[in-house]
């Protein structure tokens, strides 16, 4: 009786598979770089969904410059700053939930300083008026607050007061020598928070470069 005989499946060698495998290898990093990639282009878009554009304020241009000449801190991270924290000072009223204040939305503590007796928990205080805006106290209490305009005052709702103690702020917790993100988180612990910024800065940073923001030097 002859036997039937069956016909086995092809055996792949070696070389072939180790080939189909290092072509997945280069495939797979790659798509997953292409999903992070329209990730972040996906979450651009969800950030300027949310605050539509609007233009840096030619008069507010002296200012940053001025800031960042003081404190190696780049303009248009200041800028960002503004934008997200007060659209550029149109809202109404620059005064938080929490407490923050003015052009830069400072809460009283870290414009004064948080040693100040009244000061816990979020940073609202208890601070008098006076102490608010004096120099020689936020010396004292270890403040950020800076008197930009020579008037006596470190006012949070003086804008020339408000940008240059968020440069201040800024440059004492890395953005001087570059840690920019570790700078804006200190500002706000919020990694969506981090994110806004950034879009502007570097939103603001290539209107420059590209000519769009030179006329309003």
């Amino acid at each position: 009786m002859n036997k039937i005989s069956k016909n086995k499946p092809a055996i792949q060698s070696k070389p072939a598979k180790r080939k189909r495998r290092g072509l997945l290898m280069l495939i797979l990093p790659f798509a997953a770089f292409m999903l992070l990639l329209s990730y972040l282009e996906d979450h651009k878009t969800e950030i300027k969904d949310r605050h539509p554009n609007k233009e840096v304020p030619s008069e507010f241009m002296p200012i940053y410059k001025a800031a960042e000449a003081e404190y190696g801190v780049p303009w248009y991270l200041l800028a960002a700053h503004h934008r997200v924290e007060t659209i550029f000072s149109t809202m109404d009223p620059m005064l938080s939930p929490a407490g923050a204040e003015g052009h830069m939305q400072f809460m009283p503590c870290t414009f004064v300083g948080w040693a100040h007796p009244s000061c816990d928990g979020l940073g609202k205080g208890d601070i008098p008026e006076n102490e608010k805006t004096d120099p020689a106290v936020i010396r004292k209490y270890g403040g950020y607050g800076v008197d930009a305009n020579g008037d006596g005052k470190a006012d949070p709702w003086d804008i020339e007061d408000s940008i240059f103690t968020a440069a201040n702020y800024l440059a004492k917790n890395g953005a001087a020598v570059g840690d920019i993100e570790k700078a804006v988180f200190a500002y706000n612990h919020s990694d969506e928070y981090v994110e806004e910024v950034l879009y502007y800065a570097e939103k603001y940073q290539q209107e420059y470069k590209t000519g769009a923001l030179s006329s309003r030097d």
